[in-house]
């Protein structure tokens, strides 16, 4: 919830007048803004095919859901994918595995790609129970109508976000290894699902993380508020 309209916008035009088919060739870059700042992205980011999308949605089609967004009015406003179950969600709005799922079904109904978040809190991974909270919530926040093509899945471990901390690369490493194996028992092409690493990527480690087994790129936090910040990100990808 960073920038009104007139921001969002400015930061999108900076972003896109840096990104060339060489960049476009070799990453898929996407942007997720507040719903009000959407259509100034998607003005911004067209002619550089940035695709855009939302930050969640409603797990209803339409109806008395005040403050609600539908998938179908996503569509509408072309947008193309959507963040689900975003730890922050998880946490401030008290969004449930169920929950998540069934959005994700409302989206894939209406040809959205779905980023579905995933990760463990500090008291959990001090437990040794990242894989058992991690291994439940991709069981019951992916629905089974789920694939490569229409999900994306995003690794957040919760203590690393906006903390400044990041998990090691040995720690990222294992926990992606767990989440393709996780795909592969329950999904045909689980293999192919795209698995995004989010917890506090920089400038500074990005590189170093994307060269980690069964990492396909990042879901960008704080360093996406910064044009130069988030370029550099796209080129390490």
């Amino acid at each position: 919830m960073n920038g009104g309209a007139r921001e969002g916008t400015t930061l999108a035009r900076d972003i896109a007048q840096h990104v060339n088919e060489k960049l476009r060739a070799k990453a898929d870059i996407l942007i997720c803004p507040p719903f009000i700042n959407m259509e100034g992205v998607q003005f911004e980011c067209e002619e550089a095919e940035i695709a855009v999308g939302a930050q969640d949605c409603s797990d209803q089609d339409n109806g008395a859901y005040t403050g609600q967004i539908s998938a179908g009015m996503l569509a509408e406003a072309q947008c193309e994918y959507v963040i689900l179950g975003h730890s922050e969600r998880r946490a401030y709005q008290n969004e449930s595995d169920d929950l998540v799922a069934r959005k994700a079904v409302k989206a894939h109904e209406n040809d959205l790609v779905t980023i579905i978040c995933v990760g463990e809190s500090e008291a959990e991974r001090d437990a040794g129970q990242e894989e058992d909270i991690v291994g439940k919530q991709l069981e019951a926040s992916v629905p089974a109508c789920a694939t490569a093509e229409n999900t994306v899945i995003a690794y957040e471990p919760v203590w690393a976000i906006g903390t400044g901390k990041t998990a090691s690369t040995d720690d990222i490493r294992a926990m992606h290894a767990f989440i393709r194996a996780q795909l592969q028992k329950r999904f045909e092409d689980g293999g192919k699902f795209r698995i995004l690493y989010g917890g506090s990527v920089k400038p500074g480690n990005a590189s170093e993380i994307f060269a980690v087994p069964n990492v396909n790129g990042a879901l960008v936090g704080g360093a996406s508020l910064k044009a130069d910040d988030f370029l550099e990100i796209i080129r390490a990808a």
